[in-house]
């Protein structure tokens, strides 16, 4: 059996930064990766949705990978998400995540063209092939990627024994119950959607990977902290306070990830940036939405710390 423990707990999307020409800030990311080694969360998941990868080129997200490892100096566990819509691009960032000590390499299937399986199969393993020493995670998002991991497409990806498990963001929590049943101990899946994370651990995701958790890490700490302690009534009135804020961020006229990074801006002092277009960026309309999540965030932690 092999050991998962590093990938159990609590681990944000990283988001992308930016400088103020929209070019990569290296100092955005060193910043953002310290605050999540103070923070204390369990690792960092790179170059995904929320760090807006479809809309970045390769360089680019090498750029971000190799900020992220010097600045996390082994503090956390790292996933490097290197997926292109293309293999050969793939390729070359499963092998420079190897190359960086990168903990796991993730995927979504191909999008646009509606693959067969065995393609989206060899997709995979051909990604994988080009960092044999590297976990590999599937990373399972439907609604976006347009694509679905199914039961049949997951055993046969149990055959390339660097899979040790899947990113589930599909909506059905009874997803993760159905692939941990299917695999078994041997691998980890990750509850996807913030706004039912104690529900997919419940049902049996031993870890969680989400886009609003960098905004928020004290309260979804928390929230696994209670949910392993079988004390769920707690647990749910965080979950509460957690999808309050999420909705409200998502009220915006900007893309959710425009608020969370001026939200970063007024309650951390972080400076990363805004989003890439063709991301909605902030109005000065969202300002007044902006700033009422930022104080609920700060109340929401008030009310845990107290």
């Amino acid at each position: 059996m092999r050991n998962l423990d590093k990938y159990k707990g609590i681990i944000p999307a990283f988001y992308a930064c930016y400088d103020g020409e929209g070019n990569i800030s290296p100092k955005g990311v060193r910043d953002l990766t310290k605050y999540f080694v103070d923070k204390g969360v369990k690792g960092v998941y790179v170059n995904g949705s929320s760090g807006e990868c479809i809309y970045q080129s390769v360089e680019d997200r090498k750029i971000v990978l190799e900020n992220v490892m010097e600045a996390a100096q082994g503090k956390l566990t790292v996933i490097a998400h290197v997926a292109c819509n293309n293999t050969k691009d793939s390729q070359e960032l499963a092998a420079h995540a190897q190359k960086l000590g990168a903990d796991a390499i993730a995927s979504i299937p191909p999008i646009y063209f509606h693959l067969p399986e065995y393609a989206i199969a060899q997709y995979w393993n051909d990604i994988s092939s080009a960092a044999p020493e590297t976990d590999f995670i599937i990373y399972n998002i439907p609604q976006l990627a347009g694509v679905s991991l199914t039961m049949s497409l997951f055993a046969e990806m149990r055959k390339n024994p660097r899979v040790i498990g899947v990113k589930n963001s599909s909506m059905p929590v009874q997803d993760i119950q159905m692939f941990k049943q299917a695999a078994g101990d041997d691998y980890i899946i990750f509850n996807g959607p913030d706004e039912q994370f104690i529900s997919g651990r419940v049902i049996g995701a031993e870890g969680g990977i989400g886009g609003t958790y960098g905004v928020m890490p004290e309260l979804f700490l928390k929230m696994d902290e209670l949910v392993a302690a079988g004390r769920l009534d707690e647990a749910r009135l965080i979950q509460y306070d957690a999808n309050a804020i999420i909705y409200k961020m998502c009220a915006a006229h900007g893309n959710m990830y425009s608020v969370i990074k001026e939200i970063l801006r007024i309650n951390e002092g972080l400076e990363l940036g805004g989003v890439r277009k063709p991301l909605a960026a902030l109005i000065p309309e969202d300002m007044p939405i902006v700033e009422e999540a930022a104080k609920m965030i700060c109340d929401a932690k008030a009310k845990q710390a107290g």
